[in-house]
């Protein structure tokens, strides 16, 4: 069973990057919003870590971690903070609620990762090729699955975490025609409701991307059909 992670967060974007990262490493969560929210899922589920992003705006992470240390069920549970840049402040409110490790956004993925491996004791990833850290080719287009990063004839390229998931899903089968929705289902979590012009829209943030950095890399509209990624000639 994959180890189940609860990320509190207000930040829809930054949950669909974690809950991406952790997918892709082995292990599966589930958002909260809130503390009302986070506190009544620990007490429904079995979680085997906590991550909650502590925003400027907002003291609560503290409150939730004490709350979590205070109860015999999830008091040994790891709880990580992941501190908003301008809210270093906080960062002593946590140490005394419990927290378990605590990083200063923006975090590299593999620090992540790697931190709650060593809190949950579990083993380095076997030998898949995402585990290994291999890249997703085509043509000069490379793709770094475990430490989300995409490169263009050696540049690299920042996409947000929905762009992201687009293009790894054109380069695990470039030539393909996918579908508008192919790209939600691939994308998008399964209870947000989109449009195909949402999705147009970040397919038009990745070809301004690939212009720039990669510009042999074409995302071909096919039409009445959807998208494509052109496999390079030879």
């Amino acid at each position: 069973m994959k180890p189940l992670v609860l990320i509190c967060s207000r930040d829809a974007e930054l949950y669909l990057f974690l809950s991406y990262i952790l997918g892709v490493d082995g292990f599966t969560s589930e958002p909260a919003s809130g503390m009302k929210e986070a506190l009544a899922l620990a007490d429904e589920k079995v979680f085997q870590a906590v991550v909650l992003d502590c925003g400027p705006a907002s003291a609560t992470g503290s409150t939730i971690c004490a709350r979590l240390k205070g109860e015999p069920r999830t008091g040994s549970l790891p709880v990580i903070a992941l501190i908003a840049p301008g809210a270093e402040d906080q960062y002593l409110d946590l140490l005394k609620a419990g927290i378990d490790e605590s990083f200063v956004r923006p975090i590299a993925p593999a620090k992540l990762l790697d931190c709650l491996r060593t809190k949950l004791a579990l083993p380095k990833p076997g030998s898949n090729g995402i585990a290994n850290g291999s890249w997703l080719c085509c043509g000069s287009l490379e793709m770094k699955l475990d430490a989300h990063r995409v490169r263009g004839n050696g540049h690299d390229i920042h996409l947000g975490p929905i762009e992201f998931n687009l293009l790894r899903h054109f380069l695990e089968a470039p030539g393909k025609v996918f579908s508008r929705d192919e790209l939600i289902d691939a994308a998008w979590p399964d209870n947000i409701h989109i449009g195909a012009r949402t999705v147009d829209v970040h397919i038009s943030r990745i070809r301004k991307a690939l212009k720039a950095a990669s510009p042999g890399s074409v995302i071909r509209t096919v039409r009445s059909a959807g998208y494509s990624l052109d496999k390079p000639d030879g």
